[in-house]
């Protein structure tokens, strides 16, 4: 059986405390699960990822910002993700500080958290399983990564490219 193949972004932001925004969504996919906000590209209209992040930053947080404020720190593909689509998800860092949590949108509800936190929050198992420590770990550099998702809740994963900084390269 053929699945669509989605393309979106996902936009991790901070505040002056370094706690990620993360959206309690009120949508599908991942209905009822935090994970950052972000969004699918307009593939009919030929939209980039950095245009599609602009948007989406500016729908979804009232942010106002351009190509130049975002750093790409991961690709990563899903084979079947639950079953229903495949996925490319391009993962950026909002290099900006948010000094506002933004007002609740038709997508959901926003709360900062610190890192330590995420442990005890309703994710989406992939996010838990390698796309947090990931992010974490290549934060200010570089990932690419592939996952097959299995219909009996397995996942398989695969790094496909690795770039980390040096501690202090990256300083948003």
């Amino acid at each position: 059986m053929a699945l669509p193949y989605q393309i979106a972004t996902l936009l991790y932001c901070f505040n002056a405390q370094d706690e990620v925004l993360l959206l309690e969504r009120a949508e599908q996919p991942n209905r009822g699960l935090w994970s950052p906000p972000g969004g699918k590209l307009k593939t009919d209209t030929g939209e980039s990822p950095y245009a599609c992040a602009c948007r989406e930053a500016h729908e979804e947080l009232g942010l106002e910002l351009k190509a130049t404020d975002f750093h790409l720190t991961g690709l990563v593909s899903e084979h079947g993700y639950r079953g229903e689509s495949h996925w490319l998800m391009f993962l950026f860092e909002i290099k900006p500080r948010l000094d506002r949590l933004p007002p609740p949108c038709h997508e959901g509800r926003f709360e900062f958290f610190g890192r330590e936190s995420l442990a005890k929050l309703n994710l989406p198992q992939t996010d838990v399983e390698r796309l947090w420590p990931w992010f974490w770990q290549h934060r200010g550099g570089f990932f690419a990564a592939h996952c097959h998702c299995f219909g009996d809740g397995r996942n398989e994963w695969r790094l496909e490219g690795s770039a980390v900084a040096p501690p202090a390269a990256f300083n948003p």
